[in-house]
């Protein structure tokens, strides 16, 4: 079932954002949504990178080192991202959800309080979890059939916000992930100045519950 409604109220701490990494990552994927909140400010919100392995080294998709130091910790996240990792055979994505381990620790991590988010492909880490069965999502347009086939309600928006769950299209949209979760956390304001500073328009809808 759907959690909480698309605003949320903001913690009194900052709020506890992980991006997960893994080898094969898509950097763009995680790069958008981690430029937005960066300009909120480390009083407002704190960034993690973590691995489901623990403290350790991702090699990206395009061969950058990415030190992620932060254990895997769900229960200290506010909010759990997912970047995409290409799609298909060979893809990093692919191998993830074939070894199996982020998706059990995914399923596992759910709980009340908790918003698990994806930007593009990322979406079917969630999906080999279990977490878009019956819930409104979306991810890369290549991937929407196999995501629909899996129990996925997939639904036009570049940004569809499921309550505790929330997902984006293609690559870019992670940035628009981003300027919405901070315009549900912490105000339209908040969510215009990021766009002013990054020189950046929302392109699309968010489609809300």
């Amino acid at each position: 079932m759907p959690g909480p409604p698309a605003r949320s109220r903001r913690p009194a701490r900052p709020l506890r954002v992980h991006t997960v990494l893994y080898d094969g990552v898509e950097e763009q994927d995680f790069a958008g949504h981690i430029e937005v909140f960066g300009i909120v400010g480390e009083k407002l919100l704190a960034q993690s990178f973590v691995t489901v392995d623990g403290a350790r080294r991702v090699t990206t998709s395009a061969g950058m080192e990415i030190v992620c130091r932060d254990p895997w910790a769900p229960r200290s996240a506010d909010v759990i991202i997912v970047p995409g990792g290409g799609y298909g055979e060979g893809s990093g994505l692919q191998r993830e959800i074939r070894r199996g381990r982020l998706p059990r620790a995914l399923a596992a991590a759910q709980r009340d309080g908790l918003v698990l988010g994806a930007v593009c492909s990322g979406t079917m880490l969630l999906s080999a979890a279990g977490l878009t069965d019956g819930r409104r999502c979306t991810t890369h347009h290549i991937a929407q059939e196999d995501l629909r086939a899996q129990g996925g309600r997939v639904v036009e928006g570049r940004v569809v916000d499921d309550g505790d769950l929330v997902t984006c299209g293609g690559v870019t949209s992670g940035i628009d992930l981003g300027i919405w979760l901070i315009e549900r956390f912490f105000g339209p304001d908040k969510a215009l100045f990021a766009e002013e500073v990054l020189e950046c328009e929302r392109r699309g809808t968010v489609n809300t519950a």
